[in-house]
């Protein structure tokens, strides 16, 4: 293999490795990696160590400091208010506009409400979080919006940050998220789209109430 695919290849093996551990909050907001700590994980060398956490840097995931390592940056209430009224102005247009419903949609949405609870039963919340996002990131699509899709897909590690965090926070809050996901479904499959619209906006406005609360 070429030295230069070799480094490529390390650099994702822990941008991957970092990544997942800030989305799924092994590395919580507040921590410090060093380059020695991440390469001797990943079994690399500190030069990928570098080229992957600038790359995280670029992302808005990590702040670097020279000679000490890099930083995880907290959720900022910021970006909390910035995801909720993208994501509500984005869901609830979108999600009007999937009514009526195609079959295909609703039997993804179903399948993906079927793995958000094997992935409860299983006490995997990032696996929770990820089928969590591509049930709303389907609705999203169906619209055959390709702006509004691309301006949804830059929220996505947003919202599994977000969402782990708030399940780590609130365990009680993944039973009702499985309810109003199926209300959603409920209503796409009645061919209501105020009742769609009315349950997405209760299921965004009881996030925003939990996740501006303490403990996230």
């Amino acid at each position: 293999m070429p030295a230069a695919t070799a480094a490529a290849t390390a650099a994702d093996r822990v941008y991957r490795h970092v990544k997942h551990g800030v989305l799924d909050r092994r590395y919580e907001g507040g921590r410090l990696l060093t380059e020695g700590e991440l390469a001797e994980a990943v079994g690399v060398s500190r030069t990928p160590v570098r080229e992957a956490l600038l790359r995280l840097e670029t992302e808005g995931l990590l702040r670097l400091y020279p000679k000490k390592g890099a930083l995880v940056l907290p959720v900022s209430a910021q970006e909390i208010n910035d995801v909720l009224e993208t994501r509500l102005l984005v869901e609830e247009f979108t999600v009007r506009r999937a009514v009526p419903a195609p079959p295909g949609l609703l039997e993804r949405l179903e399948a993906l409400l079927g793995e958000q609870r094997r992935h409860a039963a299983a006490g995997d919340l990032a696996a929770v979080m990820a089928a969590d996002r591509g049930f709303h990131a389907e609705i999203v699509r169906s619209a055959g919006n390709q702006i509004l899709c691309r301006l949804y897909d830059q929220l996505r590690d947003r919202q599994l940050r977000m969402g782990v965090a708030l399940l780590h926070a609130h365990p009680d809050r993944l039973e009702r998220t499985l309810a109003e996901h199926a209300e959603i479904l409920d209503a796409l499959r009645a061919g209501d789209a105020e009742a769609a619209a009315a349950a997405v906006r209760g299921h965004i406005g009881r996030v925003e109430s939990l996740v501006r609360g303490p403990g996230l």
